[in-house]
């Protein structure tokens, strides 16, 4: 008895064994199955609703096929700004994390000695610890007219941006900072410091060597840092709310239309703006061929 049931387990080790593709196949089939109702279901009913309206007397969902929400969106000039903001803030936000991001990741990577390494890097990721919520009110105390940066900006005549498009920029720029500095350290890491070196000795002069040498090799590392400051940023509707005044992003009119003004549809049709971004710069960015030397 025992030796028949063990001779199919036998063959069917014997088949897992000689086909690793079809083992991985089975180990993956269960969370990709949940990517696909979670995710892609969540995305595809998403998508439906955008094309259906709501009753302005019931206020019920209407489930016939329009293209009224569309129209509206495009063709209304305050959800073209609206977009245009919340790209251009995404942008910015990505660009100036970059900008702080990459010297402390080149110091961490070439200059630190291994104990000083590993306390950097959790000096990096100890700020993800914290809530997103007192992170946000703690930057929007430090900008209000008598917070922290009053205070240090007064004596020389200035004072606090307060709240507003810059003030969203510095809040997202300081709460997405590690998801840039991490996949540059990475980055930098793999790059050997021998061609630093004879790039040096070559007569190169240092903006040289990071033109020619430490830029194209970390590109990459950059562009995936990129890829989380700009969705994260993109999609965010929590920050401009806290510290952003009376500006809008594209979050907050998802957000509203969903509570407020109880139009899940339209509210859907904004949310397939930032999807859409993303896919074109996802695809712009796989041209460029960055992804494949990640």
């Amino acid at each position: 008895m025992t030796t028949t049931l063990d001779s199919p387990r036998r063959r069917t080790s014997a088949l897992l064994y000689r086909k690793p593709r079809l083992r991985l196949g089975i180990l993956l089939s269960a969370p990709m199955l949940w990517l696909g109702l979670a995710y892609l279901g969540a995305l595809a009913a998403l998508f439906v609703t955008a094309f259906w309206s709501t009753d302005v007397f019931t206020g019920q969902v209407v489930t016939e096929w329009s293209l009224n929400n569309f129209a509206t969106l495009f063709s209304d000039a305050v959800y073209r700004t609206i977009t245009l903001r919340t790209v251009g803030i995404a942008a910015l936000v990505t660009v100036v994390t970059a900008i702080i991001a990459f010297p402390m990741a080149f110091y961490m990577a070439k200059f630190a000695s291994p104990r000083a390494r590993r306390l950097l890097v959790i000096a990096v990721m100890t700020p993800l610890w914290a809530s997103y919520l007192v992170k946000a009110y703690a930057w929007r105390t430090m900008l209000s007219g008598n917070g922290v940066l009053h205070w240090l900006l007064n004596p020389f005549g200035l004072d606090t941006p307060g709240y507003g498009v810059l003030a969203t920029v510095i809040t997202l720029s300081y709460l997405w900072l590690p998801y840039m500095i991490l996949p540059i350290y990475a980055g930098l890491e793999r790059l050997p410091n021998s061609l630093v070196d004879a790039s040096g000795d070559l007569g190169a002069r240092p903006f040289r060597t990071f033109r020619s040498v430490v830029l194209p090799v970390t590109f990459p590392a950059v562009v995936a840092g990129s890829i989380f400051t700009f969705s994260l940023s993109l999609g965010d509707y929590i920050a401009v709310k806290i510290v952003g005044g009376t500006s809008q992003m594209l979050g907050n009119v998802v957000y509203d239309n969903i509570g407020a003004a109880n139009n899940l549809p339209f509210a859907a049709t904004v949310a397939t703006v930032p999807v859409v971004i993303m896919l074109a710069y996802l695809a712009a960015v796989r041209r460029t061929g960055a992804l494949d030397n990640l």
